[in-house]
């Protein structure tokens, strides 16, 4: 039984990895397919013009060779020759020019459409909140994994194609001197180079593995370095994280030596091969003229494409080594491309609406994280009407942040339905990028002129320091809001919660880690600019639930009460919330002791 889950197993990753490369490979053909085929042309006919040119310039110079030591010199036709030696020499560079620019034109194309919808793919909650978990997964399969995409056409397909069409055409080349040799010249070139080519990418495959997760490591330790150096340096883990930095970098340098063998090992076979193949073309054709059957300038025709026909298969071993990073990329990134290009296609179902007079309207709703042993919320009903102002409170882990999450859309219920205004959430932890203050308020509103920006600062409380600063809303702000203190980057994320006009206020603890003064501020501007408006405030302070009339407690995700201002027992369970703690109180100055006299009776 074991040996069969085990094989059903790997048959369901191979089909799952096969859609996934049918995803990658229909992106490539749905983006710039016309351009893509056209350059593969062009690199075909830049290949096989500069076969033709050697050969042709070899069997030229020989015959010229030939012509001046006998009587036949004036009689030889110097100017065909010469005249099809440069057209091929001109066609080869015109080809080759053509062949860069229309495959990178088209790769680049193909790519930038390809990040476009990755990051639309991420962006949806679900696969937000996953990539979360593993950001620098998210940096890795947008850098790295989508760059290794550009190796299926460049890298592999194109060469591919190319040295299929070099064999082929030294076996017509070949063949038209002797069928036997031209037969057997081709079959020898797709059979060495296509086998080496395989072994040498399944060989690769493995190491490629092993280096993706080297380099995600690497710069996931790294990251984990520069931006916790702090509070590392406080936990005494300085150290170890740098230790830590360096031992992935040294996994990394061993795959990359791992692959370097291979593709010498690989150029190694080749030049072998190419060395066979000069040889058993020079025995053919010393044999054919032996009998006659063939003069010396076709034999140097046959001797110089046989020497050309391996370039293009030796030039596949770095696209065999990349192939394995290449198919690795495109089963990370295939299934998500195949989902967002079907997600895409579907008609979005429209937001529901609670009944007139109701904000939300949760019936029989149910919800759990993935991999978690039990579900975070357990078919809760709950009806908040409009305006009203409703505090969730409750333990860590009740299952506050995620009704809020559900309620915000972020989350998808795994049973149950939920209907609510649109609403605006305002989560426990800033999120500021760096750009400027202007870019980070219109976050919220686009279209925002300066003075929406000035007015929104104004009612958060931050227009004053603001006004202080030198370049004013154009400041750039740094990663995370750098140069903003945890206070002025709350006010500013009002200021974005004001210039977005919802009907409904999602507030996650809302002015948690903030000092007393500056929360009852924040606090008090809130109250004042939610006139109207819904709150639904996920809190376990005291002093944010003092702004509802309406406290729910949750308890292991089940609501377990339900409690009206004016009653004792919400009176009871405010009381039991955290308080603000006191102002630290300063020791009483005491006035220094009075110097004993010493001896001479001098103090």
């Amino acid at each position: 039984m074991t040996r069969l889950r085990r094989r059903a197993r790997l048959h369901h990753g191979s089909r799952r990895a096969r859609g996934a490369h049918r995803a990658v490979l229909r992106a490539f053909l749905r983006g710039a397919g016309g351009r893509l085929a056209l350059g593969a042309v062009l690199a075909l006919l830049s290949t096989l013009a500069g076969i033709a040119l050697l050969g042709l310039s070899g069997w030229f110079i020989t015959a010229a060779g030939l012509a001046g030591l006998t009587a036949g010199a004036g009689a030889f036709n110097v100017f065909l020759p010469s005249a099809g030696i440069r057209l091929l020499a001109l066609g080869r560079t015109a080809s080759r020019y053509a062949e860069r620019v229309v495959t990178h034109d088209a790769t680049l194309a193909v790519l930038a459409s390809l990040r476009e919808r990755l990051f639309r793919a991420w962006a949806r909650p679900g696969a937000a909140r996953q990539l979360l978990r593993r950001p620098g997964r998210l940096l890795f399969r947008l850098t790295a994994d989508l760059d290794a995409l550009e190796s299926l056409y460049l890298r592999v397909a194109v060469p591919v194609i190319a040295a299929i069409g070099t064999a082929l055409l030294a076996g017509v080349l070949l063949g038209a001197l002797d069928a036997r040799l031209g037969l057997a010249i081709a079959g020898w070139l797709l059979l060495v180079g296509l086998t080496v080519t395989l072994a040498t990418a399944r060989r690769a495959r493995p190491l490629a593995l092993h280096r993706a997760v080297a380099l995600e490591r690497l710069r996931e330790r790294t990251i984990d370095l520069v931006a916790g150096q702090t509070d590392l340096a406080m936990a005494g883990r300085l150290r170890a994280q740098r230790d830590a930095v360096m031992a992935a970098d040294a996994r990394l340098a061993r795959a990359d030596r791992a692959l370097h063998r291979l593709e010498t090992s690989t150029g190694g076979v080749f030049t072998v091969a190419g060395g066979l193949t000069l040889s058993a073309v020079l025995l053919a054709v010393a044999a054919l003229m032996e009998q006659r059957l063939i003069d010396a300038p076709a034999a140097a025709l046959a001797l110089l494409v046989a020497l050309a026909s391996m370039e293009p298969f030796a030039a596949l071993r770095r696209g065999a080594v990349e192939a394995g990073r290449s198919a690795l990329a495109a089963r990370r990134l295939g299934s998500r491309i195949a989902n967002h290009h079907a997600e895409s296609h579907d008609t979005p179902i429209p937001a529901l609406r609670p009944l007139p007079g109701l904000a939300v309207s949760l019936r029989g709703l149910s919800a759990a994280h993935v991999g978690a042993a039990r579900p975070a919320l357990h078919a809760m009903d709950l009806r908040i009407a409009e305006g009203e102002r409703v505090a969730l409170i409750g333990p860590s882990g009740a299952g506050k942040s995620t009704l809020m999450a559900l309620i915000a859309g972020e989350l998808a219920p795994a049973s149950g339905l939920v209907r609510a205004l649109p609403g605006s959430w305002m989560t426990q932890r800033v999120e500021l990028f760096q750009d400027s203050l202007a870019d980070n308020l219109r976050l919220a509103a686009p279209d925002a002129d300066e003075n929406q920006l000035w007015l929104a600062l104004a009612a958060a409380g931050l227009a004053h320091d603001v006004q202080r600063l030198t370049q004013r809303l154009d400041t750039p702000l740094g990663e995370g809001g750098l140069g903003l203190s945890g206070g002025q980057a709350r006010r500013l994320s009002l200021a974005r919660l004001l210039l977005r006009p919802t009907p409904l206020w999602l507030l996650d603890e809302p002015t948690e880690a903030l000092d007393a003064d500056t929360a009852r501020d924040v606090l008090h501007r809130l109250r004042d600019q939610a006139t109207g408006r819904t709150l639904l405030i996920a809190t376990h302070l005291r002093r944010e639930a003092e702004l509802a009339d309406r406290l729910l407690m949750l308890d292991e995700g089940r609501l377990i009460a339900d409690l009206r201002r004016g009653t004792p027992a919400f009176d009871r369970a405010l009381r039991s919330l955290r308080a603000d703690r006191p102002p630290p109180r300063l020791a009483p100055r005491l006035s220094p002791l009075p110097t004993p006299p010493d001896a001479s009776g001098m103090t």
